[in-house]
């Protein structure tokens, strides 16, 4: 009996080392990425709450920030939507919710920057109490990486949008598999800075 549950264990973590082993080394180097960026931010709130958060201070989180979470989890929802579009060959739809995402990214983005102005006229400056500056450097990192996305998320957007106006390159497109392998980790990366940063959000609420 103990012999086969040692068989079964084994047989798991064999299957678990090929999937690890078939990965593509892109997507490994993604996955890798996004546990760096999770390690990072996670000091970074451990900081901010050793700081006492804004418990020491008479602070309202900017309006704008529940806003652009909004835009950003919206943003989950068209970028969820890509992949399968592109899988039904339907490159019109794809090219629109490429877009779409595309502009709640670059919304998030705005609206971040005018939450610091909210912040700093309510008294919370950068170079003031250590809360302060967690909050505008954990936003600020935030935006920066997510900053990384919208670049490749533009370069999918204009590349579809341009071949979309053929059929040859249509269909080269939608025969190529490292395409799928791009919008794959493209939806990957954005959801995963997309709850983190909704991670972040109810943290400062939290801590208000």
């Amino acid at each position: 009996m103990d012999q086969d549950k040692k068989n079964k264990v084994h047989s798991r973590q064999r299957s678990a080392f090929s999937k690890i082993e078939k990965m593509h080394p892109i997507r490994m180097l993604l996955y890798l990425s996004m546990i760096g960026i999770g390690v990072l931010f996670f000091v970074l709130v451990i900081a901010f709450i050793r700081t006492g958060g804004f418990s020491v201070q008479s602070f309202q989180m900017p309006k704008l920030f529940t806003v652009s979470t909004l835009l950003l989890l919206f943003s989950s929802y068209t970028i969820s939507k890509v992949s399968r579009y592109y899988k039904k060959d339907k490159l019109r739809k794809m090219t629109r919710y490429l877009g779409l995402t595309l502009g709640l990214g670059v919304a998030f983005i705005v609206t971040q920057f005018i939450g610091w102005n909210e912040m700093s006229a309510s008294g919370v400056y950068f170079t003031g109490k250590a809360s302060g500056t967690y909050l505008y450097l954990i936003s600020a990192l935030h935006i920066l990486h997510l900053a990384g996305g919208i670049i490749f998320l533009s370069y999918l957007f204009f590349k579809t949008a341009h071949v979309i106006t053929d059929d040859i390159r249509s269909l080269i497109f939608i025969r190529d598999p490292y395409r799928s392998l791009q919008l794959s980790m493209l939806t990957t990366y954005w959801q995963f800075m997309d709850f983190l940063w909704l991670g972040l959000y109810l943290v400062f609420l939290f801590l208000m």
